[in-house]
């Protein structure tokens, strides 16, 4: 097996990783500061491509304007989704907000299925993200080039919100002890609702490139992607930003390099993550840069 064809590969991982990455991180700061997996997450990722395809092909917007209405609504949509499902539960058991995700899940793709319709349809590709670049006999399509550049670009941008700003020290306390920071002053609602809505931002990014790289656009695209983002934000510890990222990239790399050296795994590649899943969480439930966090 050639150098030329593991180089290959490891670039198609590190593509597929950045987008488990984009949702990863979102799934791991809700996680954070409300102790809640958001099963809806994966969804924003549907209707984030939706916008952007609407915007494109019905309305003639450029793509970069598609793309910049396609983030703002998801956030929006994001705010909506904690304001109107989430907050009522507040102080109700976990089960409960998480019976609540599942729901607002459901409803996301129903409510896609009856208005748009099941059929699949082909995401518009822009120019600028289509074309290959050969280095030194591996080829690199330019829409990796971008997907790891915007992954990264974000990822710091999250990292200096969560690490450097005011609402991002907000966050961390608010993932140590929410009461205590209500007695402080804190407008604790307003900070998980800015969660909410920076986690949806990247779901949207995250929507964008997954649906340029698989084009078919259907109400039920988010599922998968959003599980695996759900492994992924495990994987690197749950609660933990750069973790996530992590994560992400190592199930992106460990999908496609197992179906490239071993082919006829191929059609376990979903079984791969998910027995990965339940191997971490007997073995290290709090994954590689987690820490355990008070309940």
């Amino acid at each position: 097996m050639d150098y030329a064809f593991i180089c290959q590969q490891v670039v198609f991982g590190l593509n597929l990783g950045c987008l488990y990455a984009l949702l990863a991180i979102g799934y791991t700061m809700v996680y954070g500061v409300l102790r809640l997996i958001n099963f809806a997450h994966g969804d924003l990722l549907m209707v984030a491509a939706y916008i952007a395809f609407f915007g494109i092909i019905i309305f003639h917007l450029p793509w970069p304007l598609a793309f910049g209405v396609g983030v703002i609504l998801t956030g929006l949509l994001g705010l909506m989704i904690d304001r109107g499902a989430y907050k009522p539960l507040r102080r109700s058991p976990r089960i409960s907000a998480l019976i609540t995700a599942i729901g607002v899940s459901f409803l996301l793709e129903n409510i896609a299925l009856v208005v748009i319709g099941g059929r699949p349809k082909s995401f518009p590709k822009p120019e600028v993200f289509s074309g290959v670049v050969n280095l030194s006999g591996v080829i690199v399509p330019k829409l990796a080039f971008w997907t790891v550049g915007i992954t990264a670009l974000l990822l710091c941008l999250v990292l200096i919100i969560v690490y450097r700003t005011k609402v991002g020290m907000a966050m961390r306390a608010l993932s140590r002890d929410v009461e205590t920071v209500r007695l402080m002053g804190i407008d604790a609602d307003r900070v998980i609702s800015f969660t909410f809505v920076l986690g949806s931002v990247l779901a949207a990014f995250g929507g964008f490139f997954w649906c340029m790289r698989y084009p078919a656009l259907e109400p039920f695209m988010g599922v998968f992607p959003g599980l695996k983002a759900f492994v992924a934000a495990v994987l690197g510890g749950i609660g933990n930003v750069a973790g996530a990222a992590l994560g992400g990239m190592i199930l992106g790399l460990a999908e496609i390099l197992i179906v490239a050296l071993l082919p006829e795994w191929s059609g376990y590649r979903h079984a791969i993550a998910f027995t990965l899943l339940i191997v971490l969480l007997l073995t290290r439930p709090t994954g590689i840069m987690g820490e355990e966090l008070p309940e």
